[in-house]
């Protein structure tokens, strides 16, 4: 017997072109839409709920501007975002599921991708005997997050602490390309950023309610949790009221920190032991996240600290330490204190270079951030590794018009075939979405207690002593040795320091 067969209908865009969904009886409904897709499933069609928003002249501004001006997933050549070239266009449509056309009738409406396959659940993304179906689910961060939830997730579906250190990095770079731009999430939340820990990847959603300052106003305060303290405090202020705190790039750089805590941590920076208010549950909980909000990892004020944080901040090492307490004590109340986009993003690539394997297999985290080589521990499950497998590279850069002077700019910690690229070489050169030459340019040997630097492509790369080492070949890494990395007039300097 054949299937049931489908009700298609035909959108016709704003070009005058028709795009054909599937209309479903019971089709996916959120806040301020209901969705159809494609028969292919590539694409999904989305109406408003409400007529009057999508009879709202200011909501149709604000798509065609996202669509077109302010989209960092189309070329400037092409009607983008200013800036944009095929190459970050490319780079960027994978972090956003951006809306790529609007629709005119049936009614108005908006046309998006769908969302990657690999952002949802499969059949066997639960542990054996858990009557949990997660099979469909879009993969929300929530659920990695949530201790109870996760646990009954199955094991390769919660990734190590690598790939959320990963995912980490692209939520980072999508947040700080948005307020480039001069755009604003307004809901940057666990439901608006989908993430796949097994790959290391995030997409960020819901882009059609973005705020562009001065022209659109944001729709909602948020979500739970993610609101940023001085949002939620004047909430029930008159939306004209010149006190009450909006929705904007600045409350986006308290929720991006929430996310990259849980992502890192799996706990929320906010959820501790104090009891702010016995009056009610809602008083309480108020309290907590808004007019007084208090970190749990605060060094200032203990009254919300866990018993059992095992794990914390100065474990991801002294970028993201320093970022954190910027913005959860400096900031929490202050946003003018938070740390930009761009901070994170680069605070979280340089802990990057932290990372060591743990080399017990039974790790949860698998990998660690290695910052510390007189106390080379993995905080996930304890096991030590020897100080004779611990070596880092500080790196130094020249100072231009300095002859001769270098400026520290972080270090790099070495494992066996850690692979090494041009930004480890290189000054002025950044793995961003700008960066077009991934090619790995040497890579780390560890072998009879010896440390190795193997060139693979590395043009020019020095010896401690001066001499070429042509591809294939290695430089011994002893410690105390200081060396510029090859003899390209950017390059950095390398010193070798043991455990």
């Amino acid at each position: 017997m054949g299937g049931k067969k489908k009700n298609v209908a035909k959108a016709v865009l704003m070009d005058g072109s028709e795009l054909a969904y599937v209309v479903s009886d019971n089709p996916p409904r959120g806040g301020m839409k209901y969705t159809y897709f494609t028969p292919d499933k590539k694409l999904a069609v989305q109406f408003f709920n409400k007529p009057e928003d999508a009879n709202s002249p200011c909501i149709r501004d604000r798509l065609e501007k996202i669509i077109g001006l302010y989209n960092p997933t189309l070329s400037e050549e092409k009607g983008g975002a200013m800036g944009s070239t095929e190459q970050t266009a490319d780079y960027f449509a994978k972090l956003f599921c951006w809306p790529v056309a609007l629709v005119q009738s049936p009614e108005f409406g908006i046309v998006c991708p769908a969302y990657p396959p690999n952002f949802f659940f499969g059949k066997k993304s639960v542990k054996a005997g858990v009557q949990l179906d997660m099979a469909g689910k879009d993969k929300k961060s929530r659920w990695f997050t949530s201790r109870t939830i996760s646990r009954c997730l199955a094991d390769e579906e919660k990734g190590t602490f690598q790939t959320m250190l990963r995912l980490s990095i692209s939520l980072a770079r999508a947040v700080r390309r948005l307020h480039a731009a001069g755009l604003s999430h307004s809901d940057l939340s666990s439901n608006n950023v989908l993430i796949d820990p097994r790959t290391g990847s995030c997409v960020v959603i819901d882009i059609d309610s973005l705020v562009v300052p001065g022209l659109f106003p944001p729709e909602v305060a948020g979500t739970k949790g993610y609101i940023a303290p001085e949002v939620l405090a004047t909430m029930e202020l008159a939306l004209d009221d010149p006190g009450r705190k909006l929705p904007c790039a600045g409350t986006d750089l308290f929720a991006l920190p929430v996310l990259l805590y849980e992502y890192l941590l799996k706990r929320h920076p906010l959820d501790g032991p104090k009891i702010y208010s016995t009056a009610s549950t809602e008083e309480d909980e108020f309290l907590q996240y808004g007019p007084k909000a208090t970190f749990i990892e605060n060094p200032k004020d203990t009254s919300n600290r866990p018993d059992d944080l095992k794990v914390t901040i100065q474990d991801l090492g002294p970028y993201l330490e320093r970022l954190f307490l910027q913005a959860f004590v400096d900031g929490m109340h202050d946003p003018d204190k938070r740390p930009a986009a761009a901070e994170w993003e680069k605070a979280l690539v340089k802990t990057w270079d932290l990372l060591q394997p743990c080399p017990n297999q039974d790790c949860p985290a698998k990998w660690f951030v290695l910052h510390d080589i007189r106390r080379p521990v993995c905080p996930y499950c304890g096991s030590r590794i020897r100080s004779e497998d611990v070596l880092h590279l500080r790196l130094k850069r020249p100072i231009r018009g300095r002859r001769g002077q270098w400026q520290p700019i972080g270090e790099i910690n070495l494992y066996d075939h850690m692979p090494l690229f041009n930004w480890h070489f290189l000054a002025n050169t950044y793995p961003d979405e700008k960066m077009q030459d991934r090619t790995m340019r040497a890579y780390v040997s560890h072998q009879g207690g010896q440390w190795y630097l193997v060139n693979n492509s590395l043009s020019g790369m020095l010896s401690p002593k001066g001499n070429l080492v042509p591809a294939g070949q290695a430089v011994w890494l002893r410690q105390g040795e200081l060396f510029p990395a090859c003899n390209q007039q950017d390059a950095l300097l390398l010193e070798v320091i043991r455990g």
